[in-house]
Formats: C-alpha cells, sequence, structure tokens
C-alpha cells in the first residue's frame, strides 16, 4: 500500500497530474495569442509566470495559478520549483488541475481577432470555430499551387475571377485551360474548333470556317485566290497610274503658284521699302491715296498754269498768274493745316483709348472687390483656401513672395476685421521646416465704436481633407498689453501666431490629407461668446 502510494506521488511530481482531472471540457482556445476581451481581463484569469490568460490552469499549494506549460517549464528550469509571486517552493503534490478556473475561463467573452471588419464576439473557447467561419479571415486558396490568401468573404470571386491558377472553358472546344499556363483569348487565337474568314478576304474570297479546314480550303482553292490576286493588283495600278497623272498636274499648278507668290513677295518688299517698315499699313495708304490726290490737282494746277504763261506770254500781264500762284499757296496751306489736324485728333485718340485702359482696369479692381465681399465672412469664422500649395512654396523658398493673406473676415457686420497670415516655407524659428500661421487685426470701418484691446480667444486649424478630422489646432487667447491687439494706427497690426504651426514633413506627408490636389484649407474661429454687437 506504501509502495502504491509512493508511485503515485511520483507520477504527480513528474507531470503534475491533479486529483479532481476526471471532468474534461473539449472547448479549447489557442495560447500565446492575444486576444481582446469585452470586459478587461481580471488577475485571477492570468497566469502568474506569463502574465497572459490561463491555458489550462494548475493551481500550486501556495494558491496561485499557472498554465500547463508555465508550470512544467518551471520544474524543467529548476530542480527545487519555486512560486514567482511569493517566493515559496511548489510542491508537485500539491499542484492540482483547476478546472473551475479553467470553465470560467473558456467562457469569456472575446471579440473576433477581425476586429473592426468582423464585429462578432463569442466565449473564448469558441474562439477557433469562430475563425474557421469567419468572413473575414484569411484563407489558403484551394486551387493546386496558389499560394495566395484571401479572405473567406472574397474567396469566391478569387477562385471564379482573380485567381491565376483557376480553369476556364475555350467556348468552342470545350477544353479546360489554367490561366496562368495559357490566357483564354490566347488559346482562341489557336483553337481549331474557332470560327475564321479566309486569309483571301481581302482578295474577295467569301469563304468562312473553322481554323481547321481553313488550311484544306487555303489548298484547294489556290488556283482562284490567284486570280483575285492578280485582278486586285490590276487595279492597284490603274489606280497608281491615275495618282501619278493626278499628281503631276498637281506639282504643275503648285509651281505655277509658287512664281505667283514670289513675284507677290518682291512686289510687297518693294511696297514696304516706298512706305517705310513701320506705321500701320491702312495709314499708310490712306497717306498714299492723300499724296495721289495732291499730286494728280497739282498737276493740273500746272498744267493750267503753263496754259495761262503761254497765253500771256505776248502780253506780259503776270497778273493772273501771280493769283494763280497765290491760290495754289492757300490750297497748299490748308492742305497741311488738315494734315496737322489728323495728327492732333490722332493724339487724342491714343489718350481716349489710354483713358479707356484706365476704366478697364478699375472694373477689374472693383469687380474683384465685389468677388471678396461676396466671400467675406462676418460670424468670426474664416475658411481660407490656399491653391497652387507647390508652386507657392517654391516661390517663398526663393524669396519672391514670402508670405500670403487671406481674405478679410468680421466678428459681425460692424465688428472687428481680420485676416490671416501665413508663411509656408516658415517664419521665425520655423523657417525651412514648418509652415507659420498668423491671426492678423486689421483696421476697421468701425474701429472707433469697438471696445480696445482686442482680448477674444482664437483658433486657428489646418483642415484634414479625409473626412476624418484628424485636424491640428492651436489655440490662443489675445494679450491686451501686445501692440498686436491695440486699435490699428496702419493698414493692420503687427500678426501674432505660432511660428512653428505645422512640420512640413507632416503636412506633406502622402499617408495624410492636409493637401489634396495641391490645396490645403485653413480655418480661423474668434470666440464671440462675451463680445457685444452693436
Amino acid at each position: 500500500m506504501a509502495s502504491s502510494t509512493s508511485e503515485e506521488q511520483g507520477s504527480a511530481s513528474s507531470n503534475f497530474i491533479p486529483q479532481n482531472s476526471s471532468n474534461y471540457i473539449s472547448l479549447d482556445f489557442e495560447p500565446n495569442m492575444e486576444y481582446q476581451f469585452v470586459e478587461q481581463l481580471e488577475e485571477r484569469y492570468k497566469c502568474a509566470s506569463c502574465h497572459s490568460v490561463l491555458h489550462n490552469p494548475h493551481q500550486t499549494g501556495c494558491g496561485h495559478r499557472f498554465c500547463e506549460n508555465c508550470i512544467l517549464s518551471l520544474r524543467e528550469l529548476n530542480a527545487v520549483s519555486i512560486c514567482p509571486v511569493d517566493k515559496e517552493i511548489i510542491k508537485p503534490q500539491e499542484v492540482f488541475k483547476d478546472n473551475c478556473c479553467k470553465r470560467e475561463v473558456l467562457n469569456l467573452q472575446v471579440f473576433c481577432k477581425n476586429a473592426p471588419h468582423c464585429a462578432a464576439k463569442m466565449i473564448l473557447g469558441r474562439f477557433q470555430d469562430h475563425l474557421l467561419q469567419c468572413l473575414f479571415q484569411p484563407v489558403q486558396c484551394s486551387n493546386e499551387c496558389c499560394q495566395e490568401r484571401v479572405l473567406r468573404k472574397d474567396l469566391k470571386d478569387h477562385l471564379g475571377l482573380h485567381c491565376q491558377f483557376r480553369e476556364e472553358t475555350c467556348p468552342y472546344c470545350k477544353k479546360d485551360i489554367v490561366v496562368i499556363s495559357l490566357q483564354v483569348d490566347e488559346h482562341i487565337t489557336v483553337c481549331p474548333e474557332v470560327e475564321q474568314e479566309c486569309p483571301y478576304k481581302h482578295y474577295g474570297c467569301p469563304v468562312k470556317d473553322k481554323r481547321v479546314n481553313l488550311k484544306e480550303h487555303e489548298n484547294s482553292a489556290l488556283r482562284e485566290h490567284m486570280l483575285l490576286v492578280l485582278e486586285k493588283n490590276c487595279r492597284l495600278e490603274e489606280q497608281i497610274y491615275d495618282l501619278h497623272k493626278n499628281l503631276e498636274l498637281k506639282e504643275s499648278k503648285i509651281q505655277q503658284l509658287s512664281e505667283t507668290v514670289k513675284k507677290f513677295e518682291k512686289e510687297f518688299r518693294q511696297f514696304v521699302q516706298l512706305f517705310g517698315k513701320n506705321g500701320n499699313l491702312l495709314a499708310n495708304t490712306q497717306v498714299l491715296a492723300s499724296h495721289i490726290d495732291k499730286s494728280a490737282w497739282l498737276e493740273t494746277q500746272v498744267r493750267e498754269l503753263l496754259e495761262a504763261a503761254n497765253q500771256q506770254q505776248n502780253k506780259f500781264d503776270l497778273r493772273p498768274l501771280m493769283n494763280t500762284i497765290d491760290t495754289i499757296k492757300q490750297k497748299i496751306t490748308l492742305l497741311e493745316t488738315y494734315d496737322q489736324r489728323l495728327v492732333t485728333l490722332e493724339g487724342q485718340t491714343n489718350r481716349h483709348d489710354a483713358h479707356i485702359n484706365v476704366h478697364k482696369a478699375q472694373l477689374n479692381k472693383n469687380e474683384e472687390r465685389f468677388k471678396m465681399l461676396e466671400g467675406t465672412c462676418y460670424n468670426g469664422k474664416l475658411i481660407w483656401k490656399v491653391t497652387d500649395y507647390k508652386m507657392k512654396k517654391r516661390e517663398a523658398t526663393e524669396g519672391r513672395t514670402v508670405s500670403i493673406f487671406s481674405q478679410p473676415f468680421y466678428t459681425s457686420r460692424c465688428g472687428y476685421r481680420l485676416c490671416a497670415r501665413a508663411y509656408l516655407n516658415g517664419d521665425g524659428s520655423g523657417k525651412g521646416t514648418h509652415l507659420s500661421l498668423y491671426f492678423v487685426v486689421m483696421k476697421g470701418e468701425f474701429d472707433s465704436l469697438l471696445q480696445w484691446p482686442f482680448k477674444q480667444r482664437v483658433t486657428m486649424m489646418l483642415l484634414d481633407q479625409s473626412g476624418k478630422k484628424n485636424h491640428i489646432t492651436e489655440i490662443f487667447k489675445a494679450d491686451p498689453n501686445s501692440s498686436s491687439f491695440k486699435r490699428p494706427d496702419g493698414e493692420m497690426n503687427i500678426a501674432s501666431g505660432c511660428p512653428r504651426f505645422v512640420a512640413h514633413s507632416t503636412l506633406e506627408n502622402t499617408k495624410n490629407t492636409y493637401i489634396k490636389e495641391d490645396t490645403l484649407f485653413m480655418k480661423v474661429v474668434v470666440d464671440l461668446s462675451d463680445l457685444e454687437d452693436l
């Protein structure tokens, strides 16, 4: 009897077999995995050695629980096992399998490891069973040779549409083809059952048959095919001859046109030399016509003068001749006066054109101002859209446009006039590494009615364009002692804000969505809670 007891103790010593281990639970789970419990895991369900959830828990004589593998490891590592919690010696005969604790552990509620895609909850003991059905669990493709793992919900589509090792049936010969070995489209180009037109269709052969039969057709109809080719070639030769004749005719016409163009070019150069290379062609033509009229009129007058001189030569009476010459002089003077008036009118026209350009520029400025007024906010909020970010940052880096200003906005219709100022390549401590964002108090139309200094709390934000609202935010309260918030003497006060508002590495990181389509959005919000409306 004593010997039997000794053997039983030795067995318990080596294998830690508990006395109450007759009842087993069919449920189980994989150890050494990270489980997400619905409720926080209590300490009594954690192994005193590995601190993970207990797997096949064993309890020692000192009252602490260990995983089965952990208690065995303690025995293997040390001749005398020591409890890591209270440093008590673990006596093998006092170690027993804690089935009560095991049942409690196996019934703990856990989330699926594929959360948040899978929203299922189950007891820990059914975790592996759930994974065998979970639609979001990666599984191995069942096609031979395919090593790809896909989500269970996508397995059907993968097997039917995407797997390179799937088989597809040729619609003609009904043969199954492995896609990766030979594409179906490629197979159709060689499939003997596909119906094709005769290669000599271009020459007029109407035959259409399966690929396997076309070779025989080509051999049997060789003479007919050659006649079709010969007939086609004859027609082509006739067309080539006609085209050659048309080409010769067109070349002759082109040569004639080229000579005509050269003649016109020569006449045009002579014309340019005659009237000068500068000036308006229409004006030169008008001047030319005027001079031609003058010349014709002068020729007529000179002829009349010569006739009068011949008539008066024998009479020695020069008075009519002198009168005629005086009349001619007066008319010439009158013509010169007309030329001066034309020059004066041309100058007036140029001045009118200049005035019109000034008015156009003013209209454009007014249109820009109206657009700005349409987009102006009067509720203390500014949404600032900055487009062409890369170009504007490059201009800031090169020192051409160091900073940019937003459109003005107001705390109310008769409130403070404000704007934002950004240094895309940074300012001060943020130069070259950050985007600097400042808040500016501007001179307004109602400043004499407002309370000074400006004391409101201001929130500045860089907006996330992904819809996840991961905005970058800075909040400050206006310092009443700072000159930035006094009543403006000039157009605007000195800007105040954040020189290191956001790092370029964060702003331009492709994983973030602060810049989208080369555009970013910034928002400024003024706290209006303690402001009195006028």
